[in-house]
């Protein structure tokens, strides 16, 4: 069994780390999930959260707000709809990630409904293990 994998976090505005690492905790939308080496071939939406890195060099975490992850044997990509490290999250940055939520759930079909109001509760976790507040409308 090898001791490390490849990881990659990246969203469509940037690479956001790569490197080598132990482990990676993910968010999934069917539950939270630790990729590690030699981990078998799975793809898996991701939800808002907290993607933790165990990196070779320290730990790296990364708020997203959803996306995909694809983890083969020897590497984990985190692809995101939209992350930052988690010291770059403001309130302002949570106010918007609330925003654009919401804004989605007032436009909801009825068969979307329940997923999008997961996704602003989602956000509201988020918010509050970052000590930060998930403001109402």
């Amino acid at each position: 069994m090898a001791d490390t994998m490849q990881y990659d976090v990246v969203s469509p505005a940037r690479r956001l780390a790569s490197g080598e690492a132990t482990a990676v905790l993910i968010p999934g939308t069917e539950g939270d999930f630790t990729a590690l080496p030699d981990h078998a071939p799975t793809v898996a939406t991701i939800r808002p959260g907290i993607v933790t890195v165990q990196a070779t060099t320290g730990e790296e975490r990364f708020v997203v707000t959803g996306g995909f992850a694809e983890i083969t044997p020897e590497a984990a990509s985190v692809l995101a709809e939209r992350a930052m490290p988690v010291g770059e999250v403001t309130q302002d940055t949570i106010d918007e990630f609330l925003a654009a939520a919401r804004a989605a759930l007032a436009n909801a079909t009825v068969e979307n409904r329940d997923a999008l109001e997961k996704t602003v509760g989602d956000i509201a976790l988020v918010a509050g293990e970052l000590g930060l507040t998930a403001r109402a409308d």
